[in-house]
């Protein structure tokens, strides 16, 4: 079997010694000769250029995964979305590509690849042909070459049958070495590829940042949205109950020796104002944070949030602690948010609610038997959860098959007390 894998990785270094090879040297040409006429016109052809190097590149890499299971990571930045093919865009467009630390990976990899890479991919099948030659000298092919002249072969100094029998033996032992280790002599090939091309940590990173920076962007804009009903939530419900309820007052002040029936039924107007301010407050309040997430976790809340619904919800729950309670926020709203799509869209006549925690997350699905058909996309309340979630490094998965069912998915990142 180990033969076998041998004989095949020689014949697959072989194939990228005369096909890939020779278009990594005509890349790293048309590369660096774009590059330098930048000034008179490369900018035009420099972005096809690279695109065709980031091409080959991706197919060494599946290659590397296919043949020998070593992962390369790409970790290209992203390019800007420029449209129009003027000579402002093309320039913006060649300036992202050379600001890119991975174009340069690139062209050293292209550079090295030509003959570093050439050597290694063909290292397997030159070691099978010289363990032939020596065989073959072993076998009597030394009188053909040699003619008073000792012939060389590796350390060897063919001159003789005698000499041709030590090269003999020198062939096979290089050829039980490349038999038990030709998938190695090509691994080779794909590890020195990884060392130029291969940047994990830094493409993390930048793709860490980026992710950092957009949920910084939308937590800013949603704060200042909920900002922004609370207070409209305040102006037109509570104030203005409290606001009616003291001219109610005033006027009971006014009247209240000269027509007590009159002052009887503006205090009942008065407490009925007062019950209602104090339920749009209770509910602004729920709406902020809910009491019994805040005393009772995230568990009961959620409980308590399905009772509340005209539809039967079942709600598993296997948490071994609490989350922290900005987590516990988050997955509370998503919850709620997945709830309400569920009664007003999808049509159900029941949903599933399943929170537990996990391998380091807090995992939550909410399921129901309706319609299907929701996607997470403009004008979808969906889009809000996943930036809530988004926030703590959480995603969502939605899986809607039209005719149903829907599960909403959801994973936070946390530890539990």
């Amino acid at each position: 079997m180990r033969a076998r894998n041998s004989v095949r990785a020689a014949r697959r270094g072989f194939r990228l010694s005369w096909q890939a090879v020779p278009l990594s040297a005509l890349l790293f040409t048309c590369c660096v000769a774009a590059i330098l006429l930048l000034p008179v016109g490369g900018l035009f052809v420099l972005p096809a250029v690279v695109a065709r190097v980031r091409a080959h590149a991706d197919r060494r890499r599946r290659l590397a995964a296919d043949w020998s299971d070593v992962r390369i990571s790409a970790g290209y930045l992203p390019l800007p979305e420029l449209r129009g093919g003027g000579y402002g865009v093309r320039l913006e467009r060649s300036a992202a590509l050379l600001r890119d630390p991975a174009t340069w990976r690139d062209l050293l990899w292209l550079f090295l690849d030509m003959w570093a890479g050439w050597f290694t991919a063909v290292l397997p099948l030159t070691l099978f042909l010289f363990a032939a030659e020596g065989l073959a000298l072993a076998a009597g092919m030394w009188r053909l070459v040699v003619h008073g002249i000792a012939f060389p072969y590796g350390f060897v100094m063919v001159e003789g049958q005698a000499t041709a029998y030590a090269a003999g033996v020198l062939g096979l032992v290089v050829l039980h070495l490349t038999l038990r280790n030709g998938e190695r002599l090509l691994r080779g090939h794909f590890l020195l590829a990884r060392a130029l091309l291969d940047r994990p940590l830094t493409a993390e990173l930048n793709r860490r940042i980026d992710r950092l920076t957009e949920t910084r962007h939308d937590a800013v804009d949603a704060s200042a949205a909920e900002l922004r009903r609370i207070e409209r939530d305040l102006h037109d419900g509570a104030q203005a109950r409290l606001v009616a309820m003291g001219m109610h007052l005033g006027t009971i002040e006014a009247v209240v020796e000269k027509d007590p029936a009159m002052a009887r039924e503006l205090l009942v107007q008065a407490r009925k104002n007062s019950s209602e301010a104090l339920a749009e407050l209770r509910d602004l309040v729920r709406g902020i944070h809910p009491p019994v997430l805040a005393e009772r976790g995230l568990g009961d809340a959620v409980r308590a949030l399905a009772l509340r619904l005209p539809l039967p919800v079942e709600v598993e729950v296997e948490l071994p602690g609490r989350a922290g309670a900005p987590v516990e926020a988050a997955a509370y709203f998503a919850v709620s948010e997945a709830l309400t799509n569920a009664v007003k869209h999808a049509e159900a006549d029941r949903v599933w609610v399943d929170i537990a925690h996990a391998d380091g997350s807090l995992r939550v699905s909410v399921t129901d038997n309706g319609t299907g058909g929701a996607v997470v996309g403009a004008g979808s309340g969906l889009v809000g959860v996943e930036r809530r979630l988004g926030t703590f490094d959480g995603v969502l998965a939605v899986s809607s098959p039209v005719g149903g069912p829907t599960m909403v998915t959801m994973e936070i990142p946390c530890v539990l007390s």
